[in-house]
């Protein structure tokens, strides 16, 4: 899985959050998505890596502002997660 931390610009409040969680939604195959407008920026794992142009296409749709994205591979962190090595 890949996890991609994506600064974003202009995001005021929950609702702003909402419409940009949607818009990644709607534009990709993503497992999860949640934004935070307190700390500017949306995090979005997805299975495999995806076109990081339509990521910024989906967010600039919104009318937010892509500032920068880090991708990374993620690992899901449970309650038993450390057992599986």
């Amino acid at each position: 899985m890949v996890k991609y931390t994506i600064s974003v610009d202009g995001m005021q409040c929950g609702m702003c959050e909402a419409h940009v969680n949607d818009a990644v939604r709607q534009a990709l195959p993503v497992k999860k998505v949640s934004s935070s407008h307190i700390k500017n920026q949306t995090v979005v794992v997805t299975q495999q890596e995806v076109d990081e142009q339509k990521l910024k296409d989906a967010i600039h749709r919104t009318g937010y502002t892509v500032l920068s994205i880090v991708k990374e591979p993620y690992e899901k962190k449970g309650m038993f997660s450390k057992f599986k090595r």
